[in-house]
């Protein structure tokens, strides 16, 4: 027969003070290691930009020494509601630019992060005409050198940037992250690619395409929402705006904007695990279209449709520590490196003022 002996309860008290402390300094170990690891070799500065008579509000991010005058990167989101920072998303990547004498700016979309409007309410040629006028908004700045303008763009920003180019020759550079050249192709490639990696049936996947034929037969004779609501219903929570924004926009090809970008450099970034573009017609439309001097195609295979690594965005647990503990570790290997060197390597292109 064996005796549990209990532990005295001074030495009970001991343990348990012990473990709270250990506790405690595990806690404020993570927290001091999360709080240097998101913060950044930069100087914000909260700006603010009228234009079309309403106040977009943004954000400068300086390098963190110097005067200038600094190159600078304006941001050109992608779809949604996406803030200046988008989430704080972009804020290694300003670092990384940052090391390279560039700044960054970034202005949040109409309705979020303060400004005033919707972005639902944007066409595709609205939104290229803000973003021109936020370059010409940071050309206005003594410490902007105006001769080192460029953009950076993802995913539905591929309509945006041509347009930007085409009508601005002085741009020093272009990267165009994951953007698709075609709405319509890119819409039926996406819906493919989520099918097939949802295990999908022959059988829901000839039902999809049905409704995707159904929606497209609507947009083009300019069916109302209530129309698509009785005919498709609540096809993933579309809303009456929503229906307003893809009927603005449906018809977007990037195709004659890149034809008129007169030889802007391009750096065409492409991920390998993208279920959002096709990425391989992508590369061929710009290689077919761009002269070749002037494109350079930068591909990460590991990487998602947001170059964020294939692996961590598919675990939920990994995605959420490293977004917290390591932000920078977010990004596929290489990535910022390499956007921090592209920029550094440009030369102030001839005719630029």
């Amino acid at each position: 027969m064996s005796v549990r002996l209990r532990m005295p309860e001074r030495r009970r008290w001991r343990w348990t003070v012990r473990a709270v402390v250990a506790a405690l300094v595990v806690t404020a170990g993570l927290a001091g290691v999360t709080v240097w690891q998101n913060t950044y070799a930069l100087r914000e500065e909260k700006v603010s930009l009228r234009h079309a008579g309403k106040l977009l509000q943004g954000v400068l991010a300086l390098p963190e020494t110097g005067d200038g005058p600094f190159g600078v990167v304006v941001f050109v989101h992608g779809d949604g509601p996406v803030d200046a920072t988008h989430d704080t998303f972009y804020r290694p990547m300003w670092e990384s630019f940052a090391r390279a004498g560039y700044a960054s700016l970034s202005f949040s979309k109409p309705g979020t992060g303060g400004s005033e409007g919707d972005w639902l309410d944007q066409s595709m040629a609205d939104r290229a005409s803000e973003t021109l006028a936020a370059v010409a908004w940071a050309r206005s700045r003594p410490d902007i050198d105006g001769r080192r303008v460029g953009l950076w763009g993802a995913s539905q920003a591929g309509w945006v940037l041509p347009k930007v180019a085409a009508r601005d020759p002085r741009l020093q550079f272009v990267i165009a992250v994951s953007p698709a050249v075609n709405w319509l192709r890119q819409g039926r490639y996406n819906l493919l690619a989520e099918l097939r990696r949802d295990g999908a049936t022959p059988r829901e996947a000839r039902a999809a395409l049905r409704r995707r034929e159904t929606t497209l037969r609507l947009l083009e004779r300019g069916a109302p929402f209530a129309e698509y609501r009785d005919t498709v219903g609540d096809g993933d929570g579309m809303t009456a705006a929503r229906w307003s924004f893809i009927a603005r926009n449906f018809t977007s090809d990037a195709t004659a904007d890149l034809r008129a970008m007169r030889g802007t450099p391009v750096l065409l970034v492409l991920a390998g695990h993208d279920v959002n573009v096709d990425v391989a017609e992508t590369e061929a439309v710009y290689r077919r279209v761009l002269p070749a001097a002037s494109l350079r195609v930068a591909r990460y295979p590991g990487a998602t449709h947001s170059l964020v690594d294939h692996d961590v965005e598919g675990s939920e647990w990994r995605l959420t520590l490293t977004a917290v503990l390591a932000p920078r570790k977010l990004y596929t290997d290489g990535f910022l490196a390499d956007q921090s060197g592209y920029v550094a390597r440009l030369g102030v292109r001839k005719g630029a003022a």
